[in-house]
C-alpha cells in the first residue's frame, strides 16, 4: 500500500494534479536552542594536510570496493535530513528545517530547507529523496545490504511538494529509534543514470554533494584535494557556523606510518594520531615537541565503540567446528598484549561492540587465555597429536593453524605476541599483512580465515543484521565476515528489527550478544575510550577542544551520527612564523577527562 501511494503521488504530480495531502494534526518541531559547540573565534582559510594509508579503489560510496577509510570523507560531507547534537543527542536541522512524527509510529515528516543546494548549484528537492529510495534498491549499484535495508527498513518516501516529504520505516518504532532509522540522505537525481554499467561508469566520478567541500584535484595513487565552497548554502545554519574552516583539505598517500610521521615532524602534515602507545610514549621527545611547536592532547570521549578483534570465517572447514573456535579464543592471550606492548593504555573488549547502555550485555566476559582449556577443546575436535614445533594435528595430518589477515603494519608486533602465546596451546597463527584497501577487499570477499580489524561505532543502537544474518553469509561485499548462518541468530535479529519497545529491544540485543559469544565467531580485542593526537601549534581548537562524541579533534568533515567535525582552524599568521624558523614556545600537553566514563 505504501508503495502504491508513492506511485500515485509521483504520477499525480507529473500530471499537475493535487499532491498527496499532509496529515492535518502534525506537530512540527525544530531545534536551534541546544548549546553551540563551534567557536566564534574560528578563522576561515588555509590548507589542512592529512595522509591516507592507501589510495581508494573507488570514489563510489556503495557497491564493490567502496567500504574503505576514504569513504567517510565523502559520506560525512553529505548532510542528512538532520544530525544529532553531540551533547544532548537531540536532532538538529541540516537539510531539513523542521520535522514531525506520524501517528503510525513508522513515519516522520520533513520540511526541506529551500536554500539547500548540491555542489553543482542544483537545488535539493523532494525528488532527490524519491530517487534515493530507487537508487538504494537498484540492483545495478551491486550493494545487497543497501538493497535490503532500503526495502525492509525504509519502505516508503512520499512527496507532498518540492520541499515536503515523509519517510516511512518498515516497522513501528519509538521516536528515538525512528531518528536512528529514517535519516535518509538524498541522491542527486539530475546526475545519476541507473544503467547496467553503473559501477564502472561512476567509479571515479566526482558526484555532487550537499556538504561544504568538493573534490577539486586528484592525482591517481598519490593525492586527493578537497576545496571549500565559499558560497556554501549551509554557512549560516545555526550549528554549522564557524565550522569547516579550512579552504583546502589535502590527502596525501603515505603507505608507511613511520614515513608519515616524518612528514608530520617536517610540517608537511598538520596533525597526527597518537593512539598507538609506542608513538605517544616513545616518539614525542623531539625538538618539535620540546620547543612547543607541536602540542599533544589526550582527550577522553564518550563514544559507542565498534567491535575490534578477530573475526573467524566459519566457511573454512577447520573453523566450522565451534570447539575449534572456542579453543582458539582460549589460546589468544589478549591480556598479555594489552599489558606489554599496549602498556595498559587500552581496555579489553568483552563483546561485539560496547557503550550502548542497556543494549550492551556487560555480564559477558571474553574467554580468558587458558592453555589447558584450549587444548581440551582442540582434543574434542580431533586435534590431539603433537606435531612439529609443538603444533597440534588431527588424525588426517591437518595442522591446527589460523591465518590472520590484517592491514596495519604497526599491529604486527601486537599479533606477534598473540602468535607466541598461541603456540603454547598448540595453535599456529600465521600473520598475513595486506595493503589497507586490498586487504579489506579480501575480507569482504571472504578470502580470509581470520580477519583482525575494528569497526567504527555509530548509530544510537547496535546494528546486527549486516554482521550476523544468514542473508549476508557466503556472499562477497557484505559485512558478515564470519560467514555465519545460524537460525537462532536470524530469529533474534529479525525480532530485534521488528520490536518497537526500547526495553524489549535492549533485552533482545543482549541475547544476540550472548548468542554471538556462544558461537565463538568473534574474539574481542580492545577498546580505546579516548583520542590522542599531536598537532602543530598553528592548528587551533575551541575552548572545550572537542565534544562529548568527538572521535577525533581534527576530523574536517561533519561526522555521523553526531555532528562533531570541522571545529578546528588554521592560524595562518602563526603558521608563517613557525615555518620561518627560530620560534620557541612552552610545550603543551593536555589531558582532558571531562567525558571520561568509568567502566561498569
Amino acid at each position: 500500500m505504501n508503495k502504491l501511494l508513492a506511485i500515485v503521488a509521483i504520477f499525480s504530480l507529473s500530471l499537475g494534479l493535487k499532491a498527496v495531502e499532509l496529515p492535518d494534526n502534525l506537530e512540527w518541531e525544530t531545534n536551534n536552542e541546544d548549546p553551540i559547540f563551534a567557536s566564534p573565534e574560528a578563522k576561515r582559510g588555509g590548507q589542512f594536510n592529512m595522509t591516507l594509508m592507501s589510495f581508494p579503489l573507488t570514489f563510489r560510496t556503495v557497491g564493490p570496493d567502496s567500504n574503505t577509510a576514504f569513504r567517510s570523507f565523502i559520506l560525512e560531507n553529505q548532510l542528512g535530513l538532520y544530525a544529532l547534537h553531540p551533547q544532548t543527542e537531540n536532532p538538529i536541522p541540516a537539510l531539513a528545517t523542521h520535522w514531525a512524527f506520524g501517528d503510525d509510529n513508522r513515519t516522520m515528516y520533513f520540511r526541506l530547507n529551500p536554500k539547500a543546494r548540491w555542489s553543482d548549484g542544483e537545488p535539493v528537492t523532494a525528488d532527490d529523496y524519491l530517487f534515493a529510495l530507487e537508487f538504494m534498491r537498484s540492483k545495478v549499484i551491486r550493494a545487497p545490504w543497501y538493497n535490503n535495508y532500503f526495502t525492509e527498513e525504509l519502505t516508503n518516501v512520499t512527496k507532498y511538494d518540492d520541499h515536503t516529504i515523509s519517510v516511512t520505516a518498515g516497522s513501528p518504532k519509538s521516536r528515538r529509534e525512528l531518528l536512528n532509522t529514517v535519516g535518509l540522505a538524498p541522491q542527486p537525481e539530475h546526475y545519476y543514470e541507473l544503467s547496467e554499467d553503473w559501477v564502472r561508469r561512476y567509479n571515479w566520478e566526482v558526484v555532487p554533494v550537499t556538504g561544504a567541500y568538493v573534490i577539486s584535484d586528484v592525482k591517481r595513487g598519490r593525492s586527493i584535494t578537497f576545496k571549500r565552497q565559499d558560497d556554501w548554502w549551509g554557512n549560516d545554519l545555526t550549528y554549522y557556523r564557524h565550522r569547516f574552516n579550512v579552504d583546502e583539505i589535502r590527502l596525501t598517500v603515505v603507505r608507511d606510518l613511520n614515513i608519515a610521521y616524518r612528514h608530520f615532524l617536517r610540517g608537511d602534515v598538520d596533525t597526527f594520531g597518537l593512539l598507538l602507545p609506542e608513538w605517544w610514549h616513545d616518539k614525542t621527545n623531539t625538538p618539535e615537541y620540546r620547543n612547543g611547536l607541536i602540542n599533544r592532547i589526550w582527550f577522553y570521549n564518550e563514544m559507542r565503540q565498534g567491535a575490534q578483534g578477530l573475526h573467524l570465517n566459519t566457511a573454512h572447514p577447520r573453523l566450522a567446528d565451534v570447539r575449534v573456535r572456542q579453543g582458539i579464543a582460549h589460546a589468544i592471550n589478549m591480556q598479555r598484549m594489552l599489558d606489554t606492548i599496549l602498556r595498559g593504555d587500552y581496555e579489553r573488549m568483552n563483546s561485539f561492540g560496547t557503550g550502548y547502555g542497556d543494549f550492551t550485555d556487560y555480564d559477558i566476559r571474553a574467554r580468558e587465555y587458558d592453555i589447558q582449556q584450549a587444548r581440551a577443546l582442540f582434543a574434542e575436535a580431533g586435534y590431539e597429536r603433537q606435531g612439529p614445533g609443538g603444533i597440534l594435528m588431527n588424525a588426517k595430518g591437518d595442522r591446527l593453524s589460523l591465518a590472520v589477515t590484517y592491514t596495519t603494519q604497526e599491529h604486527t608486533a601486537r599479533l606477534a605476541i598473540l602468535r607466541e602465546e598461541a603456540r603454547k596451546a598448540g595453535l599456529d597463527l600465521q600473520l598475513n599483512l595486506v595493503d589497507g584497501a586490498t586487504g579489506f577487499k579480501a575480507m569482504l570477499e571472504k578470502k580470509h580465515e581470520a580477519a583482525w580489524l575494528g569497526w567504527a561505532g555509530g548509530g544510537l543502537y547496535p546494528q546486527y543484521w549486516e554482521f550476523f544474518h544468514s542473508a549476508n553469509a557466503n556472499k562477497p561485499q557484505t559485512n558478515n565476515l564470519f560467514n555465519i548462518s545460524d537460525a537462532e541468530l536470524d530469529r533474534l535479529i529479525e525480532e530485534y528489527r521488528r520490536t518497537m519497545d526500547l526495553e524489549a529491544k535492549a533485552a533482545i540485543s543482549r541475547r544476540i550478544q550472548q548468542r554471538v559469544h556462544e558461537l565463538a565467531i568473534f574474539i574481542p580485542g580492545y577498546q580505546v575510550p579516548y583520542t590522542r593526537e599531536a598537532y602543530w601549534r598553528y592548528v587551533k581548537l575551541p575552548e572545550g577542544k572537542g565534544t562529548q562524541r568527538s572521535p577525533s579533534l581534527f576530523w574536517p568533515m561533519d561526522g555521523y551520527p553526531h555532528s562533531t567535525g570541522g571545529l578546528f582552524w588554521i592560524d595562518q599568521q602563526q603558521r608563517a612564523e613557525i615555518k620561518a624558523g627560530g620560534k620557541r614556545y612552552e610545550p603543551v600537553l593536555e589531558v582532558l577527562e571531562t567525558w571520561r566514563r568509568k567502566a561498569p
